[in-house]
């Protein structure tokens, strides 16, 4: 399958989507498996990744990425910053020149409510149960699967591994217009960071993303 969505989020940054319909074949055919992962799912996710780094960018040196101690894939000459993000059939990328980025793909479900006293505080609750969301029901799976998408890009833009969603990922609010929206959010782990989370609903999924100038 072609990319199912793409963005030309600026003139250095672009965000990409990919429907995984492929044998892991075709992928092998244009990126290497990097590493040993014995889980075939898990596996073409990986490839679809690294593919789309090329769909988006044909010089990207995928055979140059490194596996921080985080889990963060990243390039020791910072030619590009990228963040990579699998869910089901999809992978999703970021990745630019001039910005440090963030991304997260999910799966839109109902699980999401059992726990999401584990990464919302009462307040963030509260606010979300406070969004006007027509035709959907107030405080429904579209809403806090949206809200565990952003802190996850939140986590992988700050690429630290002591990272309490709850307590250091901040939802301050959150505006929904149709299928897409903004959180504003802050970071409260070493410091205050102010940062706009955007995403967007498609094919019962959710996908967020984030970035900022590098400093």
């Amino acid at each position: 399958m072609p990319l199912v969505y793409q963005q030309n989020i600026n003139v250095s940054t672009k965000l990409g989507v990919w429907h995984i319909a492929e044998p892991e074949e075709f992928f092998l055919h244009q990126v290497p498996l990097q590493r040993e992962i014995t889980h075939p799912n898990k596996r073409l996710q990986h490839l679809a990744g690294r593919y789309l780094l090329k769909e988006l960018y044909p010089d990207f040196p995928y055979e140059l990425i490194r596996i921080a101690g985080t889990r963060k894939p990243f390039l020791e000459n910072e030619a590009y910053h990228f963040s990579i993000s699998h869910c089901g059939a999809y992978a999703a990328v970021i990745a630019g020149t001039h910005h440090r980025v963030g991304v997260d793909v999910e799966l839109i479900s109902g699980k999401v409510d059992y726990v999401k006293h584990k990464f919302l505080s009462e307040k963030e609750q509260q606010l979300l149960k406070g969004v006007p969301l027509m035709p959907w029901p107030v405080f429904n799976d579209k809403l806090l699967t949206a809200a565990w998408s952003i802190k996850e890009t939140l986590y992988k833009w700050q690429g630290s591994s002591e990272v309490d969603f709850k307590k250091h990922l901040v939802i301050v609010d959150i505006i929904v217009r149709e299928n897409e929206g903004v959180a504003n959010c802050t970071l409260l782990k070493d410091g205050f960071i102010d940062l706009p989370v955007h995403f967007l609903f498609f094919n019962e999924n959710c996908i967020s993303w984030v970035l900022s100038e590098v400093f």
